[in-house]
């Protein structure tokens, strides 16, 4: 789908704990941008109703010096098969195997080369959870030849008031132990969507059966999933890898549609509160740098190029101060 620049592999799981059949998780590599000698490699992990679609990203990277891969996740983007529910996971513990397996390839590919982590939304609470295991279950070892986390937006806590909080989160728990794929009822709006797809008024061309403008249905299952997550890491997480946290400096959150929002769209998250991803930003470790960017879009590398290079500087100079 990306051309000849770039290559993938798929990586069997074996058999869905959540009862669809086989699941697989792919690996997708920048070819051409591959230095001779790599200074690093590069992860990249998409977020909820997403995938790995964004070359300019793999082409900065890999001009950095990285050698860059992504993955899609278990029933995400190439990941899901026939009988999938899209996204859908009971616990997000069960992408580590996706996670270990990625890197299990990456290592064989490259030896101990340190590795930068780069997640976006949904992707930025499923990479801290995992990297928090590691170090759990292995110790020093857990984190070991991670130089650092960088996270895009990524989803901290549900995006409204707190008593809309604990109804949802009470609701996912009862009814996600027993109807996991039941869908939550929702108004749905395409506004985020709309503002980065090129059939409307973005700048962006991607597979719409793999990022639908309105997202996937959100299910209970899942949601319970994510506000488990939310928990462990308000409790608190040792990642012991400095992260740097990319942000919009402002949300204009929105229930209205495209249409009835008008044109142009906000330049603002319109999908999180980033007033909550400062809050939790200090909850994944002891070294996190947070940049606001200013009018940056909910998926920061996907913005109007001033931002979006703003961002890629930021990341270079963090990245270099890394390495120093």
């Amino acid at each position: 789908m990306l051309g000849a620049d770039y290559d993938q592999m798929v990586i069997p799981l074996g058999a869905d704990p959540d009862g669809e059949g086989e699941v697989v998780a792919t690996l997708v590599r920048h070819t051409a941008g591959l230095p001779s000698a790599p200074t690093g490699i590069v992860l990249y992990v998409h977020g909820m109703s997403d995938y790995f679609f964004h070359r300019h990203v793999a082409e900065h990277f890999s001009s950095q010096g990285y050698a860059f891969y992504a993955l899609d996740l278990r029933k995400c983007g190439r990941s899901r098969l026939e009988g999938h529910t899209p996204h859908y996971v009971s616990s997000l513990s069960l992408y580590d195997a996706d996670l270990d397996s990625a890197m299990r390839v990456i290592r064989a590919a490259h030896g101990p080369l340190p590795v930068v982590l780069v997640a976006h939304s949904t992707g930025g609470l499923v990479i801290p959870l995992w990297l928090n295991r590691r170090r759990k279950r292995l110790g020093a070892a857990g984190t070991e030849g991670f130089r650092g986390v960088i996270l895009n937006s990524p989803f901290f806590d549900l995006p409204a008031p707190a008593a809309a909080r604990a109804a949802g989160t009470a609701m996912a728990e009862a009814i996600g132990s027993f109807w996991g794929k039941q869908p939550m009822r929702r108004e749905v709006v395409d506004a985020y969507g709309a503002s980065l797809h090129v059939s409307r008024e973005g700048d962006w061309d991607y597979d719409l059966d793999w990022k639908p403008l309105t997202g996937f249905p959100v299910r209970f299952g899942w949601l319970r999933a994510i506000r488990r997550g939310h928990l462990a890491l308000h409790r608190g997480l040792d990642l012991d890898v400095p992260a740097l946290i990319l942000r919009s400096k402002l949300s204009k959150l929105s229930k209205l549609t495209a249409d009835q929002m008008g044109h142009p769209f906000e330049v603002a998250d319109l999908v999180l509160d980033v007033r909550q991803i400062q809050r939790w930003s200090g909850s994944i470790g002891d070294h996190t740098t947070i940049v606001p960017i200013l009018n940056a879009r909910h998926d920061v590398f996907l913005s109007a190029p001033e931002p979006r290079d703003k961002a890629f500087r930021v990341v270079d100079k963090w990245l270099a101060g890394l390495e120093g």
